[in-house]
């Protein structure tokens, strides 16, 4: 929470890349990539409830290990096709709970932590 206001952190980390395959779950400095980010939101001062969006049961797995809750998204939303706010749109009516602020943390972002997500929330309160 943030100036009273309270924050929904989602990290949508699906299996299928066109590049690097699995890459949500490939090793990272010793821990998946996925669980980086889900650490910074874990950390961060302002982040109320973070959830982990995945089509894919190992990187639900992982997420759940690591702390994360997790809400399984359908296949029709992993697709390369398929945008982010419909997969956001998705945990919101899953979550069935309102928040002032819904923030994407990227998996792929990985060198970004909790100081950083706590900076831009007080920059946006500012």
């Amino acid at each position: 929470m943030i100036d009273s206001k309270s924050v929904l952190s989602v990290i949508l980390a699906r299996a299928g890349s066109k590049r690097l395959r699995r890459k949500n779950t490939l090793p990272l400095a010793g821990k998946p990539l996925v669980v980086w980010t889900i650490e910074a939101g874990l950390k961060s001062k302002c982040v109320d409830r973070l959830v982990v969006s995945s089509e894919d049961q190992e990187i639900l797995d992982i997420s759940k290990k690591a702390g994360a809750e997790t809400v399984r998204r359908p296949l029709e939303l992993a697709t390369d096709e398929a945008s982010s706010f419909s997969a956001i749109e998705h945990v919101i009516k899953t979550i069935d709970e309102d928040f002032d602020f819904t923030v994407l943390l990227q998996p792929t972002s990985p060198l970004r932590n909790e100081t950083h997500i706590d900076e831009a929330f007080e920059l946006l309160v500012q």
